[in-house]
């Protein structure tokens, strides 16, 4: 059977539809036990007190408004090669719950700086970049709902969603690019040396699992949303016709 298969609607419902009660079940047992250890069973951190369990939301949401965009990017390729409305339904899907990730992010990342730099906000270059993915999730969003065409919108949203992942590389790696920022490094990393100390480790890797779960969930139940929408219209457009 070949991938493509499943950019089928009726494949793709049929196979959602099996999936999207296990892997929302999967999200609550990830989710709730990783935010209930990592806020009332870690320690104190010796410099930054209580306030380093921001981490336990923080580091996901950036985590997933990064990633999603990056699958946005995907999704949007696929369409204007293959041309599967899945694809970009899906893309389409996706964007505004990326776009609560990144403001999940931005919060929790001025309240963690307020403590840390004596402010919420600094223009420094993850921060600034990461601004500017939102502004991107905000004007996919808003070009889908300016666009009658459903088609017409999908290419153009398309085309903006490669441009905003840019930004999206950009927040993933601007420590990188610039070490005179204020934003501390990447909290995971490969090299078990640059990853934060165990006691915290453990739980944020559940904390991640738990939101990507969340957003697979979302993303399922959305994009299953749209489908239904589009067949809608379609018939509706059919109606008029005949």
């Amino acid at each position: 059977m070949s991938f493509w298969e499943y950019a089928n609607p009726t494949r793709f419902m049929r196979l959602s539809g099996v999936a999207l009660p296990w892997v929302a079940g999967l999200a609550v047992l990830c989710l709730v036990p990783g935010l209930a250890w990592g806020f009332f069973l870690t320690p104190d951190e010796a410099r930054q007190g209580s306030t380093v369990k921001i981490l336990f939301v923080h580091v996901p949401a950036a985590m997933m408004a990064i990633n999603i965009y990056v699958m946005m990017f995907v999704a949007s390729l696929v369409w204007l090669i293959r041309r599967h409305h899945v694809s970009v339904l899906a893309a389409r899907a996706a964007a505004p719950v990326g776009a609560v990730m990144t403001v999940i992010a931005l919060l929790t990342g001025a309240l963690w700086g307020q403590p840390m730099w004596g402010s919420p906000w600094e223009w420094d270059p993850r921060l600034t970049s990461f601004f500017v993915l939102f502004l991107f999730y905000l004007g996919y969003i808003a070009l889908w709902a300016a666009i009658e065409d459903p088609d017409k919108a999908a290419d153009l949203t398309s085309v903006l969603a490669m441009v905003g992942s840019l930004f999206a590389l950009l927040s993933r790696y601007a420590v990188n690019f610039w070490s005179q920022g204020l934003h501390q490094g990447a909290s995971m990393s490969l090299d078990r040396r640059e990853n934060v100390s165990d006691v915290f480790w453990f739980p944020l890797l559940l904390c991640m699992a738990g939101f990507f779960l969340t957003f697979l969930a979302l993303l399922l139940l959305r994009t299953r949303t749209e489908i239904r929408a589009r067949r809608i219209r379609a018939l509706h457009q059919r109606l008029a016709a005949g």
